[in-house]
């Protein structure tokens, strides 16, 4: 019997079965004028120039991942605080298909709260200082380095714009998810 498989018995209500149950990964990320530069190709001899913003516009991206369904969840909301996270929470409720609970991991941030739980969402939190065990870290890697570094931003509507398409891109490349997001510790 796994830690996962304890942890989810402890934390699930008395009437959802482990078969019920799928493990899903949340956290999310800031993304804004104040980027990260990042490496790029260049000639050999020469020292590239990357641009970076001294302005402070930015907005969050909310993200979910289900590795064993290929599910993904996100929102691009304005703020990190109970009030978005809430909002997230509903929505993730609303992608669980109906008989099916989802058991979310996430970090112990201050707006991560278990009064947010749904009637088919049970949230856990994560050990402290142990990003490793989100897989949603890698997805904020693979997201920036594929669709976010080395940008410059007009305005908050550009922003959303960046964002809403860098999520769109990574949840619809065929097998991402899973290829990404899947631990083999993972399982309940």
């Amino acid at each position: 019997v796994s830690f996962w498989h304890e942890l989810a018995v402890q934390a699930l209500p008395e009437d959802v079965s482990l078969e019920q149950v799928d493990l899903w990964f949340q956290d999310e990320t800031r993304i804004g004028q104040q980027g990260s530069t990042s490496r790029m190709w260049a000639r050999k001899g020469t020292r590239p120039r990357a641009l970076k913003q001294q302005q402070f516009i930015y907005s969050y991206i909310y993200g979910a991942v289900c590795p064993s369904t290929g599910q993904a969840v996100g929102l691009i909301l304005p703020n990190a605080n109970t009030v978005c996270m809430s909002l997230h929470i509903d929505e993730i409720s609303r992608s669980i298909p109906e008989g099916r609970h989802g058991l979310i991991l996430m970090d112990g941030a201050g707006w991560h709260q278990a009064s947010l739980n749904r009637d088919n969402v049970t949230i856990v939190k994560i050990p402290p200082y142990s990003p490793e065990l989100n897989p949603c870290e890698q997805v904020w890697q693979y997201i920036k380095d594929k669709s976010l570094k080395n940008r410059c931003y007009t305005d908050y509507d550009d922003i959303l714009r960046v964002a809403t398409e860098a999520w769109i891109n990574f949840t619809t490349e065929e097998g991402r998810i899973q290829s990404l997001c899947s631990r083999d510790w993972a399982e309940i």
